[in-house]
């Protein structure tokens, strides 16, 4: 993919109502979409109307729903990021959170570009054609950095405030 054809970077996170996720309660503003685009986002990263909620964590007894936080240019293309959040542990586990990335299509549909548990980060640092590296952060002190290779998100290093780190083994 380049630059071109992959115009429009959304994170999707689900954020945990307590712990880690409380951080995230408030819901920012949403201006720039539209409420047909915020339909196309969330149906898009696989969440569903329930009680009035969009949810994506289907398992949760207790769903949060998911809400937009934010809204930005990020890699510089003129068009924004979306960050989505939801509550819930009983997908996420440990980190309370968990992101789809997608990506809007110059046809207009949205498109799931990575995905994980935990809650990104946008670095200043850069992958190919500009997307920024997410910071996958949870507990602890030492987190998985994805890059855009050009085709994917992938694993690219672990670091902790800007400086390499290695992980504690998981008891």
């Amino acid at each position: 993919m380049t630059k071109n054809s992959v115009p429009v970077l959304i994170a999707l996170t689900a954020i945990a109502g307590s712990g880690i996720g409380a951080a995230f309660a408030a819901a920012p503003p949403t201006a720039g979409l539209t409420e047909t685009e915020k339909i196309a986002v969330f149906k898009a990263a696989g969440a569903a109307q329930s009680n009035g909620k969009w949810v994506i964590c289907k398992d949760d007894p207790n769903p949060s729903g998911a809400s937009i936080e934010s809204i930005v240019d990020r890699n510089g293309d003129g068009l924004p990021e979306v960050v989505v959040v939801e509550g819930g542990s009983a997908c996420y586990g440990k980190a309370e959170a968990g992101y789809k990335v997608l990506s809007k299509q110059l046809d207009g549909t949205w498109k799931v570009v990575t995905s994980n548990n935990g809650i990104p980060q946008f670095l200043k640092t850069t992958g190919a054609n500009g997307w920024p590296d997410i910071s996958v952060g949870g507990p602890g002190f030492c987190f998985a950095v994805q890059r855009w290779n050009g085709k994917e998100y992938a694993f690219d290093r672990y670091e902790y405030e800007g400086k390499s780190c290695k992980p504690k083994p998981q008891s």
